[in-house]
């Protein structure tokens, strides 16, 4: 069995086909619902808030 580039080229387009299939699936799985939706909320979340009782350090005066 002699491999050519058209039958390289034919099992890389199959490969690149299967991994997209994978991927797909993997990311339209219910069960991956909540991961989601908390990974799409992350843009929004806000820094650590500071102790409480204690100012954040931006928010703090110089003055004395």
């Amino acid at each position: 069995m002699e491999m050519d580039i058209g039958m390289i080229r034919g099992l890389g387009t199959l490969l690149v086909m299967i991994a997209f299939i994978g991927l797909s699936l993997w990311v339209f799985n219910r069960r991956r619902d909540r991961d989601f939706a908390e990974a799409r909320l992350l843009p929004f979340v806000d820094d650590r808030l500071p102790p409480a009782g204690q100012e954040p350090a931006a928010m703090r005066s110089t003055r004395q």
